[in-house]
């Protein structure tokens, strides 16, 4: 397809037969593919080169996955989809974490992988803004989200609880994000898949039940307030 036409993909990959296959179907639509089947070697190559997507095979030589995209977290912010054959859910949420943007666990089908790819992209490449939340501005111009003492910078990436800073992963903090733009909105597990993790995820819902617990854990029992709400049978929501 024509949005993926140029792009410019890292597969990191051991598994010469799998590796050339996804070269070959990428490159028929059109993307620039090189391959690396070593995890030390690939943290050289994202530092070095520029690509606008990695794909990452958890099992890897010199260094796997985990450790290869904590460590490109580092210093680059370039979407990463991680391959593996290992489907529980503790290993995706270890990914998710870590700073991976989805997860496809194999095998996969080549249509299924394509269209995680252009979410992925298009997420990178796309605010929005939903329709409950009300943003403001920071004495910075920055764009302000806010919950009575919650605050967030999008543009800072922080989140603050009254003077406090909150450390939160990635995929913590795009959750918090998604739910204070559409606050006072119950939102269903599913919309918040669809929003959060790309509307072809297609893993177990459980994921966002997981997150919704992290989030609760380093906001709500932090500070003893409830943020987030459950609406028993339909979803989870924000408010004031």
């Amino acid at each position: 397809m024509r949005y993926m036409k140029g792009r410019k993909v890292l597969i990191v990959e051991d598994e010469k037969r799998i590796a050339r296959f996804l070269q070959m179907e990428l490159e028929h639509e059109g993307c620039v593919a090189a391959v690396e089947d070593n995890g030390s070697r690939a943290c050289e190559r994202i530092a070095g080169e520029s690509y606008d997507i990695v794909l990452l095979d958890v099992m890897l030589p010199g260094m796997d996955g985990f450790a290869v995209c904590r460590r490109v977290r580092e210093f680059s912010q370039v979407p990463i989809i991680m391959l593996t054959a290992r489907d529980d859910i503790e290993d995706k949420v270890q990914g998710l974490d870590i700073g991976a943007d989805d997860y496809i666990t194999k095998p996969f089908a080549t249509p299924e992988l394509l269209a995680r790819m252009r979410v992925v992209l298009r997420r990178q490449g796309a605010g929005g803004q939903g329709a409950g939340g009300q943003a403001m501005a920071s004495a910075d111009g920055g764009e302000v989200l806010s919950v009575r003492n919650l605050s967030m910078y999008p543009v800072r990436h922080e989140v603050m609880v009254g003077d406090v800073p909150v450390e939160l992963t990635k995929k913590e903090y795009d959750l918090l994000e998604y739910m204070l733009r559409n606050k006072r909105i119950v939102l269903s597990r599913d919309r918040i898949l669809s929003n959060v993790w790309g509307y072809e995820y297609v893993g177990d819902t459980n994921v966002v039940d997981v997150y919704i617990r992290y989030l609760r854990q380093k906001l709500d029992d932090r500070f003893g307030e409830k943020y987030i709400h459950t609406m028993r049978g339909v979803g989870y929501v924000i408010k004031e």
